[in-house]
């Protein structure tokens, strides 16, 4: 528990226990509630800021709604610490994000409190939609509730499930979480005032009557008294948008003031009406923490912090980051070519292009959550001769696969894809996982697929990229730090298609494609150990493969053993392709592809996830090892 007393959040085990709560009482446990959330992420880290923004709204909502019977929906997820700590997982909340500890995010299996599980953004109104018409079609009543910020109404899934629900009579209430100000001015006491009687019976009442009133009128004026009324509330309240699609709207209204809150949840549960409504509320990001107001974007997502300083507690750096060695090679190429711009849709800070943007403001463009749209504009943009690097997390990518396949790869445009946080990533888990990247983009004719060994490698890779005039192409690279290796002056061009020995040997070959290589030459060393040489190669391509060098290995080694940081279905497999068309795997040759197994990895450390994985070392000689017929206890003594 937090070290600062909390009276009121300690009565609270679950929602039904705050259900008589007076209003002085909500607030108050609201505070408590903002003070265990600080403390535990200090402890743990993870997202800080949005979950602070939505403290009194989660208390509103578990205090009107009957959770879980009434299904709570939180878009992307990275808000519901707060939402945990109420329903029954408080004794937990310092595991979060911790092997065997609670998700970052919401969870099915986590809790019957959270009836959709959720990490990437926009879906919480489509999941939402489809609850209200099953429950609509098995005669129940229950209320459906979906939570999504202001960015995440940046995505056009967003609209796409609006546009459905609007169409529909099914009930359904959507909050706004507004909380960068970028739909609605401040609000005040006159919002507050206008938003509650929208919701009140009497609002609604004269509203119906006036609505059939209008229907008495000859149809022309019908239409044109409904417009009249709707437009007229659109000019005080700024939901005009909402309506057209089929939306009550209510708001803006102090999304910290539970005393409007409460009753206008209230209202909105007890509504008969049919179909669904919005209800727009402003939050504050981070409210509550002078750090995270003073540095928003800083204390979005966080490592553990000091709660007296705020100074986040971070191992030193032994080396650069990837995304920031990406950045400045990013950098280094559009100085000498001024065709060159970057896309980014919603992290610019988590691709490194805030950087590239404060060097070249007119060549950097973030499109919101938008992955679909960021391919597609990325190859508008080649068709009229630019140099666009879409820098996009692997697992955002999957989202926009459709454009890479139809607007990119069919028309064979040089969209140059940057793909971060390839592979396993720690604490995020697999909602964040790079892990089908190489086997979906591989699958697509004349694209040429790289992977960085390590930063000095992707310095070349992205010159590389730039180079490639022809064809799409992607780089990935891993999240963290760098090996530590010197950074080239300059990135030089990679021959397309060629890998490159690292060391010599006769027995195993180790063919590595991605940043497992150092872990491939330290299982190298490991494998001298039993009298074993080991051959170990860098890739660098999936596509074009370097086939000679496949046919190399193959021809002077006993074994060979593909590593990779990805699904079945991506380097290996190529590689095995290859090795059986031409014939190779007929003379007896042991193949061992090793990928990523076939299952879902839990957040933990990348270091526990990768030896999970068996793609560490020591996974790497046990499966040699079993190539050949031996064991680990088999070893010759070691000098």
């Amino acid at each position: 528990m937090a070290d600062s007393p909390t009276p009121v959040l300690d009565k609270v085990t679950t929602p039904a226990d705050m259900k008589d709560f007076s209003i002085d009482q909500l607030t108050a446990l609201a505070g408590d509630l903002r003070r265990e959330t600080i403390d535990a992420v200090s402890r743990t880290g993870g997202h800080l800021g949005a979950g602070l923004g939505v403290v009194e709204l989660t208390v509103a909502i578990h205090h009107v709604f009957d959770t879980p019977r009434d299904r709570l929906i939180w878009d992307v997820g990275h808000q519901a610490y707060p939402h945990k700590i109420l329903t029954g997982r408080r004794d937990r909340i310092r595991t979060l994000r911790q092997g065997g500890g609670l998700s970052g995010f919401t969870r099915r299996s986590e809790s019957e409190y959270d009836p959709f599980g959720a990490a990437h953004s926009s879906t919480s109104i489509s999941a939402g939609l489809g609850m209200a018409v099953a429950r609509d079609l098995q005669g129940g009543d229950n209320n459906v509730i979906a939570v999504i910020g202001d960015g995440s109404m940046s995505a056009g899934m967003a609209y796409e499930a609006m546009n459905n629900a609007g169409s529909m009579d099914s009930r359904l209430i959507v909050i706004l979480n507004d909380n960068d100000m970028s739909i609605a001015p401040p609000t005040g006491a006159m919002s507050n005032y206008l938003s509650r009687l929208i919701a009140s019976k009497s609002y609604r009442g004269l509203r119906e009557a006036m609505k059939q009133m209008a229907s008495r009128f000859p149809k022309p004026l019908e239409n044109a008294a409904r417009r009249a009324e709707e437009y007229a509330r659109g000019m005080v309240t700024g939901g005009t948008l909402f309506e057209e699609m089929g939306f009550l709207y209510i708001g803006p209204v102090d999304g910290h003031d539970i005393s409007h809150l409460v009753p206008i949840l209230k209202s909105l549960r007890d509504r008969p009406e049919a179909g669904p409504v919005l209800l727009h509320v402003v939050t504050e990001k981070g409210r509550g923490h002078p750090f995270s107001k003073d540095s928003p974007e800083k204390y979005h997502a966080v490592q553990k912090f000091d709660l007296v300083t705020g100074a986040q507690v971070k191992a030193k750096a032994n080396a650069p980051s990837y995304t920031n060695v990406f950045a400045q090679a990013l950098i280094q190429e559009a100085e000498a070519d001024e065709r060159i711009v970057a896309i980014t849709a919603a992290m610019p800070g988590g691709t490194g292009l805030d950087k590239f943007a404060e060097r070249f403001p007119d060549r950097s463009f973030d499109v919101g959550i938008a992955e679909q749209h960021a391919v597609t504009f990325a190859a508008g943009l080649a068709t009229e001769g630019m140099k666009p690097f879409a820098a996009i997390y692997s697992t955002f990518l999957q989202r926009g696969y459709d454009q890479v396949v139809h607007d990119v790869a069919i028309q064979r445009l040089p969209v140059r894809f940057a793909i971060d946080r390839a592979g396993l990533v720690g604490a995020d888990g697999a909602t964040h996982a790079g892990s089908f990247d190489v086997a979906y983009l591989g699958c697509l004719p004349d694209f040429v697929l790289m992977a960085a060994a390590d930063e000095a490698e992707l310095v070349h890779m992205v010159a590389t990229a730039a180079a490639i005039d022809d064809r799409p192409s992607a780089v990935r690279y891993p999240r963290g730090e760098g090996t530590g290796v010197e950074l080239p002056a300059r990135g030089q061009p990679l021959e397309i298609g060629k890998g490159r020995v690292m060391r010599e040997g006769t027995a195993v070959a180790i063919l590595s494609y991605g940043a497992r290589l150092q872990e491939c030459l330290a299982a190298a060393e490991e494998l001298a150990g039993y009298g074993l040489s080991a051959t170990v190669a860098d890739a660098r391509f999936a596509k074009p493969l370097d086939t000679g060098l496949v046919e190399r290995l193959a021809r002077g080694h006993e074994v060979l053993i593909t590593i990779e940081e990805g699904s079945v279905g991506g380097f290996g497999s190529f590689v095995l392709q290859h090795l059986a068309t031409s014939g190779m795997l007929d003379a007896g040759l042991r193949v061992r592809p090793m990928v990523l197994p076939d299952r879902f990895i839990d957040h933990d450390s990348p270091e526990k996830q990768y030896a999970e994985a068996g793609l560490n070392a020591d996974g790497i000689v046990r499966t040699a090892l079993a190539a050949l017929g031996r064991s680990a206890s088999e070893a010759p003594a070691r000098a």
